[in-house]
């Protein structure tokens, strides 16, 4: 992931490259997707919207929209989509938890992505969800306030992927190293922005951003960088394969 230092931050938007990968294995996990957490009475809550391959959660290997909520981030196994009360989804939304993405990127030909923000509604204060990439922006939802209210607050844009001690890791991304040359063979993150107090972006010009990756022989993610049809981006991922250590 690419993340702020904690601070007064208010939301993100990026356009986030879709990958499937099928034949991820059922006790795997992989995505992308935007994070926020705030720290409050020593606890870290975090919201979450994003994509992700898991078939603990469905049936099959389809690409699917995802939200993800906790009050602590250490101590509570947080709740998925719809799973139990906290992300509430529009009416009529374009997306919705759990819903499948189609079509996923194709390595070398074609490049598929959806735009979406998080960030914290200036008038009722709750975190709003959006899709960008359609004709006009389409409001996916909300988590409640008060969830995450209080700052100091991390924002975090993060390829990740999710699988037991005694099993490899799923692929991340587009299942290959990063390659900053290609956007039809690598995972990214592209026109990010950051949200002000008054619900406005703006580039995150003068936002020190902190680079993590925990596993640095098994995935990659290069520098943060500005093209000019792309705006502030980078790429991300890695092959299957990864043992934990």
């Amino acid at each position: 992931m690419w993340r702020t230092e904690p601070g007064k931050f208010y939301g993100l938007r990026a356009e986030i490259s879709i990958w499937g990968s099928p034949d991820q294995q059922d006790n795997q996990e992989s995505g992308a997707s935007i994070l926020v957490t705030c720290e409050q009475d020593g606890r870290v809550a975090s919201v979450q919207a994003g994509f992700d391959v898991t078939t603990y959660l469905h049936d099959n290997r389809d690409v699917r929209f995802f939200t993800y909520w906790t009050r602590d981030v250490k101590n509570s196994p947080g709740c998925y989509n719809l799973k139990c009360p906290g992300f509430v989804p529009a009416n009529g939304a374009a997306l919705v938890p759990g819903q499948a993405v189609a079509p996923p990127s194709v390595y070398g030909e074609q490049n598929h992505y959806v735009t979406i923000s998080l960030n914290k509604d200036p008038n009722s204060g709750d975190w709003v969800v959006y899709r960008h990439d359609l004709e006009t922006p389409s409001f996916l939802g909300h988590f409640p306030g008060d969830i995450c209210p209080s700052t100091p607050r991390t924002l975090a844009l993060t390829g990740f992927v999710s699988y037991p001690k005694s099993a490899e890791g799923p692929p991340m991304g587009s299942g290959h190293f990063p390659d900053d040359q290609d956007d039809k063979k690598t995972a990214y993150f592209k026109h990010i922005k950051l949200y002000d107090a008054k619900g406005n972006t703006v580039d995150p010009i003068t936002t020190p951003m902190v680079r993590v990756v925990d596993r640095p022989d098994c995935y990659g993610e290069t520098q943060v960088i500005v093209k000019i049809k792309s705006g502030y981006m980078f790429y991300y991922g890695g092959p299957p394969g990864c043992r934990r250590s």
